[in-house]
């Protein structure tokens, strides 16, 4: 966890509260934690349930890994040390858009339990962890952006699943076979889970 180094701030209330906002929306907000080696899928299917969500007239948001890479995080690379500092950042913007009523789909990789274990705890009772589960072979096979060759090649150092460990989910709340499953039975497979947990009707 990051120590706070701001001093002399304070914490203001909001004359628009998130209960006031839920009403506003006609739903609660969420975060949608999708996590998955390159290529599983992710951003995909985050932006298949988003979409079928928004389509139902639902406030919804994909904040996706290389997007957010863009701008807030564009100053992070990715060793370990940046890779924590990136999922932290990530928790707390995702931890915001629930507060204000959104059904965020976050797509990152997110290798590490403990990394994830943080933004859980940011917002545990709207916090759904998505594993995309996915073998590294099929990734590969898809691999749109070209990264595993690069990294196989040595062009990309710290790579995911090649030079970099993936620590699995143990427990999340919906577990995704990508390598199997269309990204139509995906997506219902999440929002099933949605429904289930009271979040949308």
């Amino acid at each position: 966890m990051t120590d706070q180094k701001a001093t002399n701030i304070t914490w203001h209330a909001h004359n628009v509260t998130t209960q006031d906002l839920e009403r506003l929306h006609g739903h609660k907000g969420v975060t949608i934690w999708f996590t998955g080696l390159s290529a599983s899928g992710k951003s995909t299917i985050a932006n298949a349930v988003a979409a079928a969500l928004h389509g139902r007239g639902m406030s919804t948001f994909v904040l996706d890994g290389d997007n957010i890479r863009h701008g807030l995080n564009k100053d992070l690379g990715f060793s370990p040390e940046d890779r924590v500092q990136n999922i932290r950042r990530i928790g707390e913007v995702a931890k915001l858009f629930t507060s204000a009523a959104v059904i965020n789909c976050t797509a990152f990789i997110s290798p590490y339990v403990a990394d994830r274990k943080i933004a859980r705890d940011l917002q545990p009772e709207t916090f759904i962890e998505v594993y995309c589960k996915c073998e590294v072979d099929v990734c590969e096979s898809r691999d749109p952006k070209g990264l595993y060759k690069k990294a196989k090649a040595g062009q990309i150092k710290e790579f995911t699943g090649v030079s970099a460990p993936y620590e699995a989910p143990e427990r999340p709340e919906v577990l995704l076979d990508t390598g199997r499953m269309s990204v139509e039975a995906c997506a219902s497979a999440v929002i099933e889970t949605l429904k289930s947990r009271g979040f949308v009707s």
